[in-house]
């Protein structure tokens, strides 16, 4: 758990291959905690959703001392003169995960999610090899939750790129992003060979034990078997913390893993109580943000992609050049309008960085070195995919392809179509939804339902037939299952200008079937409750196109539901309000509980504020119900959120 392993990976493979010979003759041996079981030997389906018992919220931010400086005389106003320590960590730059365990072994691993909601990873969670599967040590607790950062090693990551540069495969942009998609992976063992590492830094939720402070709670996890990160340090005041700062500004690099700054929380559990939270943040803890890295290379080349939506953006070639712990060849330049501003043209010097030290962009040019014969970049008027014009609409900053059949926009728009939000084609990931547009096997959603089980096969397999079988079965259910999802989510699903799962909702509820949305007018459109006139003019745009016509017809031959089934809703008594959910609710799920207040005309949003006309708090309501006893808003609990329900 500490990274200082007592024997090498060789013998620690061997004795797992011992071990698995042993359970393999007495089934009966096999235990939960089990090494053997980290790994299970078929790929999971799908994850499901968790709804976190207390929200993983989010740090304030600050990027220099002064900011830092404020946020300990915010302290001081409230706690006065008393001593202040401080545990200073390094904030790692990975993907946020919450481990649960019961009576000392691990029952569920959750992403973070939107922070209410994450998906229940377990089966990969138990894949990484330093998330203990049962804890050891003293006084081990009934219930416990806590939570950290995955990462991907350095060392491992650019060995895997280096395989794939081998393989003529695609090199990955950087670790966070690989990690983050590597604990997406429907095969644990991908988690297993990749090697993810995870650090914990926090206790959500606790029975059986109690700590003074984070530094005694960091030491407790440890007994308990966890892996906390060794530089983490207890600072005794303000200029301490600072010198931590500057101390891993200059060695970050140094580090096997990437950071993006250092967390710095309110050392006793005592005050960091006293000080509670914001709407947004704990009071007690603050993220320090090391500046974006910068560096200077050139432009060798200004290309230009086409989104789903016919957008087209300008990205710059770079001469490659090394930043932030990973080679960078291309950045974004927004649209033309940016490049105008920048002046950004072929063959200058520029400044790159990258946002948040991952997204690289353009800062600016170095005019001095600029080329004597260097000319103003031209945006294109047409499409440089399928060579149609490209209009950019008065009022606004982007160029589009006018061609809704537009092959680039295609690949696109089928990656939008098959999300889990939308139609949800189980199986059909952004790979494969490129792959089938570039061989033309579909030109349009409609096509996803005339595909059998010979080409699916082929597609994914045109080498190893029998490996990829299942892959083909699944996938093909997977487009028959999507025939059935909700209006609403085939409304999102087709990539309507404008129209969001929020506005996709209120046409579905309103029009009650495709047809009829295809019928109606602006007006009709407009006068939908928060629906606004770019909305209705978007969607008749749309439906007044004849390829999308032709679409809706063959999607509805294809068998797929174009009508809302269930009952219209009952009334529009919610109609301008604003709930907002918080707690367990005995009752109801919190899609369920959502799903009424939606069907009343209400709006269910995320955190509380003054425009809030209701907070339904379950139990274990936590900082949203002080927000809003703060701010005069009605709290309703369970039975009285009933009572409203029925008067709707």
């Amino acid at each position: 758990m500490l990274a200082k392993p007592t024997i090498s990976d060789q013998a620690y493979d061997t004795l797992e291959r011992e071990l698995r010979e042993i359970e393999a003759a007495h089934p009966e041996l096999v235990t939960a905690d089990s090494p053997t079981q980290r790994v299970g030997e078929k790929p999971s389906d799908a994850f499901p959703s968790f709804v976190h018992h207390v929200p993983m919220l989010s740090l304030d931010n600050t990027y220099n001392e002064e900011e830092l400086r404020e946020f300990e005389t915010r302290i001081r106003k409230q706690v006065g003169d008393r001593p202040l320590d401080y545990m200073a960590e390094l904030k790692i730059d990975g993907l946020s995960i919450a481990l649960h365990y019961q009576d000392g072994q691990l029952v569920r691993g959750v992403t973070r999610g939107d922070g209410v909601r994450g998906d229940d990873v377990t089966p990969n969670v138990r894949a990484i090899r330093a998330v203990p599967l049962r804890l050891h040590g003293k006084h081990v607790p009934s219930q416990l939750e806590v939570r950290g950062e995955v990462y991907f090693p350095r060392s491992l990551f650019d060995a895997l790129n280096r395989e794939r540069e081998k393989a003529g495969e695609e090199l990955y942009a950087n670790p966070r992003n690989t990690a983050a998609g590597t604990m997406k992976s429907l095969d644990a063992r991908v988690v297993a060979e990749r090697g993810l590492d995870v650090f914990l830094y926090s206790v959500a939720q606790v029975t059986g034990a109690a700590f003074p402070s984070q530094s005694r709670m960091l030491a407790t996890l440890r007994e308990w078997g966890f892996k906390t990160n060794p530089e983490s340090r207890l600072c005794h005041g303000l200029d301490d913390v600072l010198a931590f700062l500057h101390e891993w500004q200059e060695k970050r690099e140094s580090l096997e893993y990437d950071i993006d700054g250092v967390v710095v929380k309110v050392d006793d559990f005592a005050l960091q109580r006293e000080l509670g939270f914001t709407s947004k943040f704990p009071r007690w803890a603050i993220a320090y943000k090391y500046p974006a890295r910068q560096a200077t290379t050139v432009v060798e080349a200004i290309d230009v992609q086409v989104g789903r939506t016919g957008r087209l953006t300008p990205v710059a070639h770079l001469t490659p050049v090394l930043l932030a712990g990973s080679t960078v060849a291309r950045a974004t330049l927004h649209n033309e309008e940016e490049i105008a501003r920048k002046d950004v043209r072929v063959g200058d010097s520029v400044v790159i960085e990258k946002g948040g030290d991952v997204i690289p962009k353009v800062v600016e040019v170095v005019l001095a070195k600029r080329p004597k014969a260097s000319v103003a970049w031209t945006p294109p008027e047409t499409c440089p995919v399928c060579g149609a014009l490209a209009e950019k609409p008065e009022g606004e900053a982007d160029r589009r392809c006018t061609n809704t059949s537009c092959p680039a926009q295609l690949e696109e728009a089928l990656k939008h179509f098959a999300r889990r939000d939308a139609m949800d084609v189980e199986g059909l990931g952004d790979t494969l939804a490129t792959q089938m547009v570039q061989t033309g096997l579909v030109k349009d959603f409609a096509d996803l339902y005339t595909l059998d089980y010979d080409q699916l096969l082929a597609l994914l397999a045109p080498k190893n037939v029998k490996k990829e079988s299942i892959a083909a079965k699944n996938l093909l259910a997977g487009i028959g299952k999507s025939k059935d999802r909700e209006l609403k989510r085939l409304l999102f699903g087709l990539g309507i200008r404008f129209v969001g799962e929020r506005a996709a909702m209120l046409l579905a509820r309103h029009f009650r079937s495709l047809d009829a949305i295809q019928a109606a007018t602006v007006d009709e459109i407009d006068a939908i409750y928060e629906i606004g006139p770019a909305v209705a003019a978007s969607v008749r745009h749309w439906f007044d196109q004849e390829p999308n016509q032709t679409l809706v017809e063959r999607l509805k031959a294809a068998g797929v539901r174009t009508e809302e089934t269930g009952d219209a809703p009952a009334s529009a008594a919610f109609q301008g309000l604003q709930f907002v959910l918080t707690g367990t609710l005995e009752g109801y799920t919190r899609d369920q509980a959502k799903a009424e207040i939606e069907a009343r005309g209400g709006r269910v949003t995320s955190s509380v504020s003054k425009k809030t006309s209701f907070l339904v708090a379950g139990a274990e309501a936590g900082s949203k119900l002080d927000k809003a006893t703060e701010l005069g808003v009605a709290v309703l609990d369970e039975a009285a959120f009933r009572e409203k329900l029925a008067e709707g």
